[in-house]
């Protein structure tokens, strides 16, 4: 982008997960749960996976993806 170009944060932002980090590609103001759907401010975000390149909203939520019979259980 250059300085001509108009910068719009608003919407779905494309991040790149990193470990212990994330790096923004495309700017936004969230991103979307893999699991459940649901947009999560990037300033809330904590968990994701960095193999399978997917934002969580919860513990719960990551505990679905990965270990889908246990999530069941519970």
């Amino acid at each position: 982008m250059n300085r001509f170009e108009r910068f719009s944060a608003s919407g779905e932002a494309e991040v790149r997960y990193l470990d212990g980090d994330f790096r923004v590609v495309r700017p936004g103001t969230f991103v979307r749960c893999a699991v459940t759907g649901q947009s999560i401010p990037l300033d809330e975000l904590r968990y994701w996976s960095v193999d399978l390149q997917e934002a969580y909203a919860t513990p719960e939520a990551v505990l679905a993806r990965l270990y889908p019979e246990r999530a069941k259980a519970l």
